[in-house]
């Protein structure tokens, strides 16, 4: 299929005017030896621009596939598999909402907007070879679909996975960040780990680029598809997101009656419409298929039954300069600046993590938090009766309502998903002084092992963080095995005692050298780690980094152990086989030992499991940007992007960086000008047809 000869002559005018305007500095993309972007720009429209030129370059088909998908026209481009994801967010209302966000986006988020897609049209028009046939229909690329998708991926697979169910194929989503003051950093620089754990695949992945303009230097990550950087730091300052805690989406109840559904007594009215779907047959042909819409005072309807309706009620709807609030974030030089755009209050979920140059650590519990009628965490926390007006919130807390702390005592600040009372160690933010609604009490193994890392080492380097980003020792291993071994020994049991001299020479880490690992494992998804009522002293938020602690049925995990050791002797023949032997990094076809495991087991380096066939598991997702960052007198920074920075399947950086993975090494970011021109593999120049190749 050709691309239309209007979007052609669409991308070739915007061209025109970019390259007729006046520059103070070439607009260039210096592609690094990793396939990173080094952009170089005047202005901003320059900047955004190249970005959605090299975003194409790596991920075009990826994009296509995505922007077509968060259109709601799945099925139509692609045929019957397609339905769902379609009828959702026709559902949720996404087309219409995008036409609302476009008169409300303050101009500049405009600017950002055309720019980018610009910039990702003129690349489909510049290199038609790179995209396949059957994506090609998607082009040309809209603002509106830039909005779709950041709808799609903010409020399907966030702020309402839970409630719609989109978020339980992964055991472990979420991420870890880690704060470090001059008090507690060997070199008297605050320092910062970026660490989000996401599925290695489609919406999730990771984008990794740099941007100068004007001489402002921006490096980090956005999520493909999305513009500018939503993890990332400057000379000054930095920050990272790890998923937060926050409940900001509830699913209501609601008992029909009539036609209709009862609230606070009373039958009211559904608001009622209906889409039409296309869909593609096997055959080429088309099919239409009508799907009925529903509302209620709560939101749409997302499921139905005979006697009754699920609806849900989301934040974030209303706020749409999110990409906005992200760039004046990654603009910002001081904390002030900083935190003027957090209060814009425009990124509705995401914990934010933050250190300066001038040794500021600081901690927010980012989002939206409806302002609720019942102060209770398990009120909310579940599928609500709907039944009650009072039930249906319509404001939200300000930023100074939220749990946040700024240059703790302890010089350090950690998130690893865990509900912000336990940031930092003794506790310092206090439930108590917030709505109980605001977040719930607990601190599972893998924060407790990130705390206790720091706890310990009162003077931090920045190769000791490192270290302690890569770590993959289990804490829950250091807090049971002493109860499991003191039961195994009151106990007669041969196969027990044999897999205890396996477990006791073991370095409780999971390295892909790791002896031991594996029958750990198998005993630990016996016993259920997260079932609080497993243990016989349960977790306290009174002593949060230590429990809980010994075990309630101590020969029941003794039989576990029997039943771990038998299993992994059968199928491997030994239980001394190595982790990496069985639990493998399979992706475009590169095959190497993997390490770490899912979060639960307290291991700090995340990589959990995604598949797995008759003789090994493989990584599906977990570590997949990592920046560590020390800010002194010039920026020193370490970082990965673990599948690689591009997509497109003849890309020699799909998946180029899993080998530094495997081996648990980092790369260094090429973040000065010296830096960038002693890696450049080639660079590119704009011109009236695209950017071209400097000779």
């Amino acid at each position: 299929m050709k691309i239309n000869l209007l979007f052609t002559l669409i991308a070739v005018s915007f061209l025109s005017t970019l390259c007729a305007q006046p520059k103070k500095t070439a607009t260039e993309i210096a592609w690094d030896t990793w396939g990173v972007p080094h952009i170089t720009a005047a202005t901003t429209q320059e900047l955004f621009f190249a970005q959605g030129w090299t975003q194409m370059h790596n991920h075009g088909n990826l994009i296509l596939e995505m922007y077509g998908s968060s259109r709601g026209m799945g099925a139509e481009y692609w045929g019957k598999e397609k339905i769902k994801n379609d009828m959702l967010i026709h559902t949720l209302g996404f087309n219409e909402l995008a036409d609302e966000w476009e008169k409300k986006q303050d101009p500049e988020t405009k600017t950002i907007y055309n720019s980018f897609i610009n910039g990702m049209n003129a690349y489909a028009v510049a290199h038609p070879e790179t995209i396949s046939e059957k994506n090609k229909i998607v082009l040309p690329l809209t603002t509106k679909d830039l909005s779709m998708h950041i709808m799609y991926v903010v409020f399907t697979r966030f702020i309402g996975g839970n409630d719609l169910g989109r978020v339980q194929k992964w055991p472990d989503m979420g991420s870890n960040t880690i704060a470090i003051a001059p008090k507690r950093s060997a070199s008297g620089n605050a320092m910062l780990v970026q660490n989000p754990h996401l599925p290695w695949w489609k919406e999730f992945l990771f984008f990794e680029s740099h941007l100068n303009l004007n001489g402002k230097n921006m490096y980090g990550s956005t999520l493909v598809g999305f513009p500018g950087i939503a993890i990332g730091f400057n000379e000054n300052l930095g920050w990272s997101h790890t998923n937060n805690t926050i409940d900001n989406a509830d699913t209501y109840e609601l008992e029909l009656k009539d036609g209709g559904y009862i609230l606070d007594g009373e039958r009211k009215e559904f608001i009622v419409s209906s889409k039409i779907i296309r869909i593609k047959q096997e055959d080429g042909t088309m099919v239409d298929k009508k799907i009925p819409l529903m509302k209620t005072v709560h939101g749409p309807v997302v499921n139905k039954t005979a006697n009754k309706v699920l609806a849900l009620r989301m934040v974030g709807l209303d706020r749409p300069n999110m990409v906005l609030q992200w760039w004046r974030m990654i603009n910002s030089s001081t904390f002030t600046e900083f935190e003027d755009a957090l209060k814009m209050a425009q990124i509705p979920f995401w914990n934010v993590m933050y250190a300066d140059k001038q040794g500021e650590i600081f901690y927010l519990f980012n989002g939206l938090v409806p302002k609720r009628s019942t102060d209770e965490w398990d009120y909310w926390n579940r599928i609500i009766p709907g039944g009650k007006k009072s039930d249906i919130w319509t404001e939200i807390h300000d930023y100074a309502d939220l749990p946040k702390i700024k240059n703790p005592d302890g010089g350090w600040l950690q998130n690893a998903n865990d509900p912000p009372w336990t940031c930092t160690i003794p506790i310092t933010l206090k439930p108590a002084d917030f709505p109980g609604y605001m977040a719930p009490k607990y601190m599972p193994f893998r924060p407790q092992r990130a705390a206790r890392m720091l706890i310990e080492d009162e003077s931090i380097t920045f190769n000791e963080l490192v270290e302690y980003k890569l770590s993959t020792r289990l804490e829950f291993a250091d807090r049971i095995l002493d109860d499991l071994f003191t039961a195994v020994d009151a106990s007669d049991s041969e196969k027990a005692k044999e897999a205890k001299m396996i477990l006791e020479n073991w370095d409780r880490e999971a390295n892909a050298d790791s002896k031991g690992m594996l029958l750990f494992y198998n005993w630990a998804k016996k016993f259920n780690v997260k079932n609080n009522s497993n243990y016989s002293e349960q977790w306290s938020i009174n002593k949060p980094n230590t429990t809980p602690d010994g075990l309630a049925n101590p020969k029941q995990a003794v039989h576990f152990l029997e039943q771990a050791a038998t299993e992994i002797e059968t199928k491997f023949g030994s239980l001394n086989t190595s982790w990496g032997d069985y639990y493998r990094i399979n992706y475009n076809g590169i095959n190497l030992p993997a390490n770490g495991i899912d979060g639960s087991l307290g291991v700090f380096r995340v990589a959990w499991p995604g598949a797995s066939d008759e003789n090994n598991m493989y990584v599906g997702g977990g570590d997949s940007w990592v920046g560590i960052i020390e800010f002194g007198d010039s920026v020193k920074a370490k970082v990965l992007l673990s599948y690689g920075n591009a997509t497109q399947k003849d890309s020699p950086h799909n998946g180029d960086q899993l080998e530094l993975f495997s081996k648990k090494e980092l790369r260094n970011a090429w973040f000065t000008k010296a830096e960038v021109e002693s890696n450049t593999a080639r660079i590119e120049v704009i011109t009236e047809n695209g950017f071209r190749e400097k000779k």
